[in-house]
């Protein structure tokens, strides 16, 4: 399919740039979907497309993805996302990424950058000696550093919701939460809980990791291949994405799935599935946002304890989330993208009313954060 024919097919899309170096070797694509909320944010993803067609469907998807993530969250936030097509194990280069910033610089803050899967702080160093619009920059250069601690305390804020929704209780003493994956979000997760007098139950390929945890606060280890059947009150998958399918469903023994993880349901199917199974599902973009909250509040000018009190809007959108999905019979999936729909056509409207037209609310990130404050 030519280039112009995907763009249309995967939505509406404010802008696709093709960004080109020969001698770097620079081969990237910047998707921005909608900025009516405020300027795209969305990380920048290295990885070794088989061709320019896969690649160009990634971002437009992931770019998609970051406006209804954004918008969900409650943030003055657009959606947009990077590719950069190569090995990320071989091909990376202070050149590449600053010919790469220099492409970022040249959207004058429409976008901003992050690092992604196959892209390290580091990277976002040398894109930093080029342009102002990125984020997720080490904390010695006034970023926020690792955001998984953030990410995390969102999920938390997303189980006490759904705890508070389903199981009428604004405490998660004696709670049993069954967490799959101790990756950087998982385990600060664990963490968390135990420290909420949380009964948790975990599992993790790397057994020797699992073990480790377990030993540290006296947690119950289960296989990999069986955390999800566990009986528990929330399940909170943190590890790979479609976990939810058609081998899983029928041996969940949850009444809440809560957790960090992207992707969670295998098909949009499996969401309707769950409702009708009684098992209230927290959708993933929206308990998941607490690293973009982390990443917006470095826009700013970066606190820590600024990044956790946004966390805890978590806690108010999955509780919107719940009531319109209740209110309309339908699946807690739907019924985020119809938060996030609605958010950007009141705003838009608001926007369209005062300005005549639908006008990009930032130019740059000093007037963007000024504006914040």
């Amino acid at each position: 399919m030519l280039p112009f024919e995907l763009i249309s097919k995967h939505g509406d899309h404010e802008q696709v740039v093709f960004c080109h170096d020969k001698d770097s070797g620079l081969k990237a694509i910047i998707a921005i979907h909608n900025t009516t909320l405020g300027p795209a944010l969305g990380g920048t993803r290295m990885w070794n497309y088989k061709n320019e067609e896969e690649a160009l469907v990634d971002v437009l998807r992931l770019s998609k993805g970051m406006t209804y993530k954004a918008a969900a969250a409650g943030l003055n936030l657009g959606g947009g996302k990077a590719v950069i097509i190569g090995d990320p194990k071989t091909q990376k280069s202070e050149a590449l990424f600053r010919n790469f910033g220099a492409f970022v610089n040249s959207l004058n803050g429409k976008y901003i950058t992050a690092e992604d899967v196959g892209t390290t702080v580091q990277d976002m160093t040398y894109v930093f000696m080029e342009t102002p619009y990125v984020t997720g920059i080490p904390v010695s250069f006034g970023g926020s550093g690792d955001p998984s601690p953030y990410t995390a305390h969102g999920v938390l804020m997303g189980v006490k919701a759904a705890v508070h929704y389903k199981l009428k209780t604004d405490s998660l003493k004696d709670v049993r939460v069954a967490v799959q994956g101790l990756g950087n979000v998982g385990s600060h997760l664990v963490e968390y809980l135990v420290k909420e007098g949380a009964k948790v139950v975990i599992a993790d390929i790397d057994q020797d990791k699992a073990k480790a945890l377990a030993a540290k606060y006296n947690l119950e280890v289960v296989d990999p291949d069986k955390i999800a059947a566990v009986e528990c009150d929330v399940f909170a998958p943190c590890a790979l994405g479609a976990v939810i399918n058609d081998q899983s469903l029928p041996n969940l023994k949850c009444k809440v799935i809560a957790g960090g993880a992207n992707n969670q349901l295998a098909e949009d199917r499996h969401g309707d599935a769950l409702r009708e199974l009684g098992i209230l599902y927290a959708p993933d973009y929206v308990i998941n946002s607490g690293g973009l909250m982390n990443v917006f509040v470095e826009l700013e000018g970066y606190s820590s304890e600024r990044a956790y009190e946004k966390t805890q809007q978590v806690y108010n959108s999955l509780i919107e989330v719940f009531k319109i999905a209740d209110a309309e019979n339908i699946s807690n999936q739907k019924a985020a993208d119809r938060l996030a729909e609605r958010r950007i056509k009141s705003i838009g409207q608001l926007r369209t009313h005062h300005h005549g037209r639908t006008a990009r609310p930032f130019t740059t990130l000093k007037e963007m954060t000024t504006r914040q404050k």
